[in-house]
């Protein structure tokens, strides 16, 4: 199966079900030097874990990283940087009458017609179990951003169902505003609105989609590349990539489809002897390469396929039947996407900023 690996400069490969023994991932490409410690991973690994509220599935995994190769005496070392997380609370029986029947919204006919087999215990590889290795990953880039260029990346709900949130300026919001709630919406009223409206569907057997929005800033002017590997092109990509995402919107994004040029356009000024634009409704790219202005994203997510309401589905022989999806799952994607989605976003700005400096030295 090709496709496990993702970035050019800095590389990331994953492995791993998620009813296997664990999950795997190999980082290459880290430069050497970097301070990196098991403490160092603690806080975003339980930012994805699951069970850590009530609006997140009841599967209890501690996600304790191992670092088994890579760095020495707290250091990276230039080698690739392999890290383990074990799976400690599968419980494979919960699937068992899913072995002959497609789950409708899952990838579950999509495999066994791609590859003639597939593992039915919580979707095996097509799992979101799978991206806990991103976020360990995501640990290691955001290091490298913060540390070159002092970039930091957050990512906060801003909708869920018809909920809908705007902050009036996406590079404000802090960590602690992210993570004052369970849903992960910097905003108090809305984060209680939306709670509701969670609890709501997961009491009525039912699941919501949820919007996230993604800020990097400062981000250094110059990453991207103009064609094929656009800035704008490779953070969809990484987003894309993840389970569950069904749109993805930059800037002022499906707005401006809506605009005039006049009004779509950011006027250009001269601001501390530099030349930047006057705003940022390109929301920090153009022409695929960055700004310097604060990277602004959102990404759609559609409502959790799982669900125990009875469904129509068929079987591997062609049978309809019914289907009551059982398990542990979240009756909303969004709260724990946050994590998930900050790791690729920060995997891919690293991977552009060490291509950026391999091609043109140092910053100007």
């Amino acid at each position: 199966m090709p496709g496990n690996t993702f970035g050019q400069a800095l590389r990331v490969t994953t492995a791993g079900e998620s009813h296997g023994p664990g999950e795997l991932v190999i980082v290459d490409g880290c430069p050497p030097g970097l301070t990196l410690t098991p403490e160092d991973f603690r806080r975003d690994m339980a930012r994805r874990r699951p069970g850590q509220s009530a609006l997140t599935t009841p599967r209890h995994e501690d996600d304790v990283p191992e670092l088994i190769s890579g760095i020495f005496e707290g250091r990276t070392t230039g080698a690739p940087i392999g890290i383990y997380i074990r799976n400690q609370d599968a419980r494979s029986k919960d699937y068992e009458a899913l072995r002959d029947v497609y789950r409708p919204g899952h990838a579950d006919l999509a495999y066994d017609q791609k590859y003639g087999v597939r593992d039915h215990r919580g979707g095996g590889r097509a799992s979101a179990r799978e991206t806990v290795t991103r976020v360990a990953a995501g640990v290691i880039a955001k290091k490298l951003l913060l540390e070159a260029a002092g970039t930091q990346v957050l990512g906060y709900v801003v909708g869920v169902g018809t909920l809908r949130f705007e902050h009036p300026d996406p590079s404000a919001v802090t960590l602690a505003e992210v993570e004052a709630n369970a849903v992960r919406c910097p905003d108090p009223t809305m984060a209680m609105a939306m709670t509701e409206l969670i609890e709501e569907a997961r009491r009525a057997g039912d699941s919501l989609g949820s919007v996230v929005e993604l800020v990097a800033h400062p981000v250094p002017v110059g990453l991207g590349e103009p064609v094929f590997d656009k800035l704008k092109a490779d953070l969809g990509k990484a987003l894309f990539s993840l389970p569950a995402v069904v749109g993805v919107e930059y800037g002022a994004g499906f707005r401006l489809a809506q605009s005039r040029g006049s009004a779509a356009n950011d006027p250009l000024t001269v601001k501390d002897g530099q030349v930047r634009p006057g705003s940022n409704r390109h929301g920090g790219i153009l022409g695929g390469i960055s700004t310097g202005l604060p990277i602004v994203l959102r990404a759609g997510l559609k409502p959790t396929s799982s669900i125990p309401l009875v469904q129509e589905t068929v079987t591997k022989e062609g049978e309809l039947t019914t289907l009551r999806v059982g398990g542990r799952h979240d009756p909303c994607l969004g709260p724990r996407f946050v994590p998930m989605a900050e790791a690729m976003i920060a995997l891919t700005l690293a991977d552009h900023l060490l291509r950026h400096r391999a091609q043109n030295g140092a910053w100007r």
